[in-house]
């Protein structure tokens, strides 16, 4: 393939095979007719097209998982930090808690109860997630490939799982807070 000078600049000449069988059979070919033509040439950095394709996204590669252990990361703490941020307000709340047990609530509404303070918390710093990474997708978009960057799905998905991975890391405090014995709950101050 000749390509002019001044149209594509490249310091190093390059040789482009089109193979009709494996490329990777064709390159001692290639260097035999090479050097029968012109033997004062090297040939070097020879690779296939799945070769160089595989090198040119593997930068871009390297950031998507980083990104992801990075995300994950985020996502793990996050749920540490919303459980002790929950675990805390129901220690604060256990002289509350063991009156309203004392006057009658059961089990099942006091887990409503936490699992509800966890939910809007987790709700609360969705929708301020969503409206930041909204704002931000024009940053992202040349690290996407075949997806928009304001993706509804990709959206969606991510909201709800940080919403279930928020309720899961809820339910521990919730659990405590449902199972105190409301004596015990009236003693603790």
């Amino acid at each position: 393939m000749y390509l002019p000078i001044h149209q594509f600049y490249r310091s190093a000449p390059v040789l482009q095979v089109a193979t009709s069988g494996p490329a990777g059979a064709a390159i001692d070919t290639v260097r035999r007719a090479v050097r029968e033509v012109a033997p004062e040439l090297a040939l070097y950095d020879v690779r296939t097209l799945e070769e160089h394709l595989r090198m040119s996204v593997a930068i871009p590669r390297m950031a998507a998982l980083l990104l992801g252990i990075f995300g994950g990361l985020a996502l793990l703490l996050s749920a540490v930090g919303l459980s002790g941020v929950i675990a805390f307000s129901v220690s604060q709340r256990t002289q509350e808690i063991g009156v309203r047990m004392a006057l009658g609530a059961d089990r099942v509404r006091v887990l409503r109860g936490v699992l509800g303070q966890g939910a809007r918390l987790a709700a609360l710093g969705v929708g301020v997630g969503l409206a930041g990474a909204i704002l931000a997708t024009p940053l992202l978009d040349s690290l996407l490939v075949n997806v928009s960057p304001s993706d509804p799905l990709t959206f969606g998905t991510t909201a709800g799982i940080l919403l279930l991975v928020a309720l899961a890391a809820a339910w521990i405090p919730a659990r405590r807070a449902a199972g105190l014995n409301p004596v015990e709950a009236l003693r603790s101050e």
